[in-house]
């Protein structure tokens, strides 16, 4: 039997639930139509959403028709409560957007669209309440198909025009229609799948109408993932609760899940967790049956796993669903029983945020309050009543603020020092702005010879570990990446943690030297207003810095839509219905963020000091006669130990350059290197004493300097077997005669080390021959080590490692083996692969190749 996971969707007030119960229903789920003014609907379960007659948080139901498996994920209407929305999204193999037929397209009803496009959701949509007076169906397929996608057709009943319709949809149903002059079901769902047909049914779920053409339509053109033998699955919703303990909403992908099954995932910090499952549930309604497994295409709730969090993928999909929709407002809540202390409410707080992670609770130390964020004033109430209700904790919120962010208008530099006593890390960042709404992004444009991978990837994580406040308001910073462009670290003193601080440093004083720009959400809205009133609602518009086209008449209304700040929206209702008298209405959905429209007053109120931020500071520490000292942003930038210019491009041409310039002629210098030269690079013909410099150039042996690129040795071991056995090249030698492929090897390190003048140590295993003493040979400037018998040369390799890195020199080892990998970073040294010694090893060659090609020979 198919399985598939459909989801409705609708604007408040829609009829979403009302379908819902019609399509249970039908299908012989349950006996009787519940109904939300009747407070018995089936998936309407909580006390408060009865209680209110809206939906608050998602629920699922099972049913079957023909040969299909559904679970229907019933999702919040309400416009507070989007963010719950968007977290069933991901699990979706279709989605059921519900439309009133008298009240058509609304703002939310957009803003879901939007959010159905950025997930690739398949969505058919039901236009309900047909059965009420005004309701056209030919002006509602018209304003869908304007407003939403020209691919919206009406699939309700057969229609011998579909057909021509659907095939200008496509090219591939184009061609369908053209060779058999009809589209195939197949078809058809493909293009459903691929989002370029929105299939549209009309009826009255209330009256039962239109059911069944919906329910066919489902069953014929939905299509689910492939099948996989491989466990994954999404979480999409968390449940934390004294009764029934954490719960783990997730839909099956891949495989199957089963109770005792070991899962490993990453928790929020990216740590490994390994933990068994003890419980499967598949809840229908309230109701629950525990089941042995879960199989791809089911939803189910899961025990047992205690640090999963919505959006989280598991087994082999480990991609996260990062959400779109974020809150606008942001409240400071307190405790009316004073009995409750602070960490205590946080405690709480924090069990909620898991389960709505749109929260964002916080702690501020500075004022000791906790702040929450929301997406509207109903949510207030409804955490002060789940607070109550769960908790026995009464709560209540100050008058609360607008969630603003900060970001930058130009790329800008930034470093952070941190060096006290026994410490050492230094960063460098180059923070450009994004456009809009584009959050934060990380990445790393730092050479390995300045910074080693591992300390690279823990700047990048502590980058993303904390919100970084911006130097304005104090506000969350976004719309901007983020690019680690050098750094350094010390090989006995450095610690994880002193990148840390680093980081977080470097991220400061970037932003002290920008010029940031203030952002504020905005409102994407529609005004109704009667005709009377227009010149009022216009002008109270342009004094609340709205942007606005030209309004629509309707009969006796006028309809105006626009964009404006959240700020001057937040209590316009109550006058709107004052000089409508409560015969205007507005309808406003959350529109990203931009530029603050009266950014010096915003400044003025919040009276962030930056220079008083001690937990965000962006000066750095040095050191100074034993002793860690603190300087002043402003000149920490002179102090720095590594160039804040410094790019990887010009530091490897000019080494390259001269590199290049230097071994070329050291090569002709020595008869055996020579000899190694020309059967890399080809036989030079030109009298030695000027075959390596160009003709106008002098050759003065006492002007040739050698150019040091740092303070300590440089050693380079390099796992000979390992190499041979991990280059195509040298393989390939090694099946023949392992003799050769040794020979290669050696040649090609004897180049490497001309060229960059560093102490390379290859080594081989011979623990294998008996009787076989430790042999060590130097060949034109290498070191070539055979271990003696029974020992391997990874063991030698440690002992090296360890040994050169204790004398304060520059230890780098070349090696695909993994656990080799992990023991050479224990013993202070650098691990780097087989292919990336390859990538350094061709870009020696193309470097010497570069330089004779430049000769006149």
């Amino acid at each position: 039997m198919k399985k598939a996971v459909i989801g409705i969707l609708a604007h408040v007030d829609s009829g979403k639930t009302t379908l819902s119960e019609a399509i249970l229903y039908e299908c012989g789920e349950i006996r009787k139509l519940g109904r939300v003014d009747h407070k018995d609907s089936f998936l309407d379960t909580d006390t408060i959403e009865r209680e209110r007659g809206i939906t608050i948080f998602s629920k699922q139901a099972r049913f079957s028709y023909k040969d299909t498996l559904f679970t229907l994920l019933d999702t919040p209407g309400h416009v507070d409560f989007s963010a719950e929305t968007e977290r069933t999204l991901s699990v979706l193999d279709g989605a059921i957007l519900v439309i009133g037929g008298t009240d058509g397209i609304q703002s939310h009803t957009e803003t879901l669209w939007q959010l159905l496009k950025r997930y690739r959701v398949p969505t058919f949509i039901f236009v309900n309440k047909m059965d009420m007076q005004g309701a056209d169906k030919d002006y509602v397929l018209k304003r869908l198909s304007e407003k939403l996608s020209s691919g919206c057709l009406d699939f309700s009943e057969s229609n011998e025009l579909l057909d021509e319709e659907l095939s200008l949809c496509s090219e591939a149903l184009m061609d369908e229609y053209l060779d058999s002059g009809i589209i195939s079901d197949g078809k058809a769902a493909k293009a459903i799948k691929e989002r370029n047909v929105f299939p549209c049914y009309f009826g009255s779920a209330l009256r039962l109408d239109g059911i069944t053409a919906l329910l066919d339509g489902l069953q014929r053109f939905i299509v689910t993932g492939e099948e996989s033998e491989n466990f994954s699955a999404r979480i999409y919703k968390i449940s934390d609760n004294a009764n029934e303990g954490r719960l783990s909403f997730m839909k099956i992908t891949g495989g199957r899940l089963s109770v005792r099954d070991t899962v490993t995932y990453k928790n929020r910090s990216g740590e490994n967790i390994t933990e068994k499952v003890s419980r499967i549930r598949i809840y229908s309604g309230e109701k629950f049956k525990n089941a042995d497994c879960a199989e791809q295409g089911e939803v189910c709730a899961v025990l047992g796993l205690s640090n999963t969090f919505a959006g989280q993928g598991l087994g082999d999909d480990t991609s996260l669903a990062l959400p779109i929709l974020e809150p606008v407002l942001t409240y400071r809540i307190t405790s009316d029983d004073k009995t409750i202390d602070s960490p205590t409410l946080l405690r709480y707080l924090r069990i909620l945020e898991t389960e709505d992670p749109s929260l964002g609770v916080s702690f501020n130390e500075s004022t000791a309050s906790i702040l929450i964020q929301i997406m509207g004033k109903v949510q207030l109430e409804i955490i002060k009543r789940i607070m109550l209700d769960r908790f026995s904790v009464p709560v209540s919120f100050d008058t609360g603020c607008i969630s603003y962010r900060e970001t930058i208008s130009a790329p800008v530099r930034g470093a952070g020092h941190y060096e006290p006593l026994r410490h050492y890390a230094e960063v460098h960042l180059l923070l450009e702005p994004l456009p809009r709404d584009s959050g934060l992004k990380f990445e790393t444009d730092c050479s390995e010879d300045l910074l080693s991978r591992n300390w690279q990837r823990l700047v990048l994580t502590h980058l993303k570990e904390k919100t970084h406040k911006g130097v304005l308001t104090g506000s969350p910073i976004t719309d901007m990446k983020i690019s680690l462009v050098a750094g350094k670290a010390h090989l006995k003193h450095t610690e994880g943690g002193d990148f840390r601080q680093a980081t977080y440093r470097a991220v400061r004083h970037a932003l002290r030297h920008s010029e940031s720009v203030l952002l504020e959400p905005f409102y994407d809205f529609t005004l109704t207003v009667p005709q009377d009133t227009i010149g009022k609602a216009m002008t109270d518009l342009n004094n609340m810095s709205a942007v606005f086209e030209a309004p629509l008449i309707d009969g006796n209304e006028a309809v105006i839509t626009g964009r404006a700040p959240v700020s001057v929206m937040l209590d316009y209702s109550a006058e709107l219905t004052s000089y409508t008298k409560g015969k205007g209405k507005l309808s406003c959905h959350t529109s990203g963020y931009d530029v603050c429209h009266n950014t010096d007053e915003v400044i003025e109120k919040i009276g962030y000091d930056c220079d008083n931020d001690i937990e965000n500071t962006a000066d750095s520490v040095f050191c100074s006669h034993g002793a860690g000292v603190v300087i002043s942003w402003i000149e920490a930038a002179e102090k720095m130990h590594v160039s804040p210019d410094i790019k990887k491009e010009s530091f490897d041409s000019q080494l390259s350059v001269q590199s290049a310039s230097d071994f070329c002629r050291r090569a002709v210098q020595d008869e055996e290197l020579m000899k190694i030269f020309e059967m890399t690079y080809g036989t030079i013909k030109r009298e030695k004493r000027y075959a390596m410099r160009k003709p106008k150039e002098e050759y003065n042996p006492k002007k040739q300097k050698t150019v040091s690129v740092s303070e300590w040795a440089e050693y380079l071991l390099v796992d000979g077997y390992n190499i041979i056995h991990s280059w195509d090249r040298l393989k390939q030698y090694a099946k023949d005669n392992l003799d050769i492929a040794r020979s290669q090897l050696i040649n090609t390190m004897c180049n490497y080390q001309g060229f960059r003048q560093n102490n390379v140590i290859v080594v081989f295993d011979a623990y294998k021959l008996p009787n076989h003493a430790n042999e060590i040979e130097k060949i034109n400037g290498i070191t070539v080590v055979y271990t003696k018998t029974a020992e391997t040369a990874d063991s030698f390799i440690e002992k090296t490692a360890h040994k050169l890195s204790k004398e304060n020199n520059r230890v780098r080892v070349a090696t695909s083996d993994g656990l080799e990998q992990i023991i050479i970073l224990g013993a202070g040294a650098l691990r780097m692969t087989a292919n990336e010694l390859l990538d350094e090893v061709n870009s020696v060659e193309e470097a010497i190749r570069a330089y004779i090609a430049s000769l006149d020979v």
